[in-house]
């Protein structure tokens, strides 16, 4: 019974999961966000000859550069699948993978922003102005700190990775990740789906006025979304304690719960305290994973 359940699992993460189905789903939102661009741009050209009207005014139907928005949203769906599908094979690629989220997050922020610049104006004045420069300066700064959590996790041996692969990432401990994987990716989809369906619904086809009451159009789906890598995270980082009493590794996972935590924190703010919270969120996660691997070079007596 137990080999049938395990032998469901496999099949399910090789059907969703697989390298052969990454390569599909890459090109498949490739042609999706392609076809978004040009479908958005078609509206912002027939808005601007009073041909089509959006039932709510939007600023993503007055600059062409807004068209940008729509193929980034999809892109950003698909960084979510590589997310999931990093999971089960390294924790570090997995919380980095939702870095490079947030960072494409804010370029798709900038984009936007674009089109709303006020140049007549004195720069410094502008409140719309201020916040694309905050967001330019976060994201240079962001661009660089994941390089430098990444670099930090390949500056490990080879001889390292193995004995932390012997003590620490057991089977079975892949084995549950790889389920949790499999059970985020539909769940995920229909949150992608019904979000981005909903708000593009209210934007330009619904005669309420339900979307003046969304704060910011970048916290769609995103801000459920890091809830629930929350709350996975948490239940992974409970787990790992009955596969690993490493010290460091515990202080490590438990590191990046916190930084996604402060990642979920930034979409209820606006502004400047929006850009701080991103970058204290990564650069913490980084020091953590900096002090961890300095843990690596000594041995502990808990650790052995």
């Amino acid at each position: 019974m137990a080999k049938a359940i395990s032998k469901f699992w496999e099949q399910l993460y090789q059907r969703l999961l697989s390298e052969k189905m990454k390569e599909r789903s890459e090109k498949v939102i490739i042609i999706i966000a392609i076809a978004g661009f040009f479908i958005h741009l078609s509206l912002i050209i027939l808005n601007k000859l009073d041909i089509f009207e959006s039932v709510n005014s939007s600023s993503l139907l007055d600059n062409p550069i807004a068209a940008i928005y729509t193929p980034f949203s999809f892109i950003l769906v698909y960084e979510v699948y590589l997310l999931v599908y990093f999971l089960p094979k390294s924790i570090t690629i997995y919380i980095g993978k939702q870095y490079e989220i947030i960072l494409l997050v804010l370029i798709r922020r900038l984009f936007k922003d674009l089109a709303q610049l006020d140049l007549e104006s004195s720069w410094f004045s502008s409140k719309d102005d201020l916040q694309f420069t905050y967001d330019i300066g976060t994201s240079i700064i962001i661009f660089a700190l994941i390089f430098i959590f990444y670099y930090l996790n390949t500056k490990r041996t080879s001889a390292q990775k193995k004995e932390l692969s012997k003590r620490e990432q057991t089977q079975r401990f892949i084995e549950t990740k790889k389920r949790f994987s499999v059970l985020l990716i539909p769940f995920l989809f229909g949150l992608a789906v019904y979000s981005f369906g909903d708000y593009f619904y209210e934007v330009f086809f619904s005669a309420s006025h339900r979307i003046d009451s969304i704060k910011n159009t970048n916290n769609i789906f995103f801000d459920e979304f890091f809830t629930i890598l929350i709350l996975s995270d948490v239940l992974l980082l409970l787990i790992s304690y009955t596969h690993t009493s490493s010290f460091r590794s515990v202080i490590r996972n438990s590191g990046f719960v916190i930084s996604t935590i402060l990642i979920k924190i930034s979409f209820s703010t606006d502004g400047i305290l929006n850009d701080i919270l991103v970058v204290s969120a990564i650069t913490f996660g980084v020091l953590i994973l900096w002090i961890h691997n300095f843990y690596e070079k000594i041995e502990l007596p808990s650790d052995t």
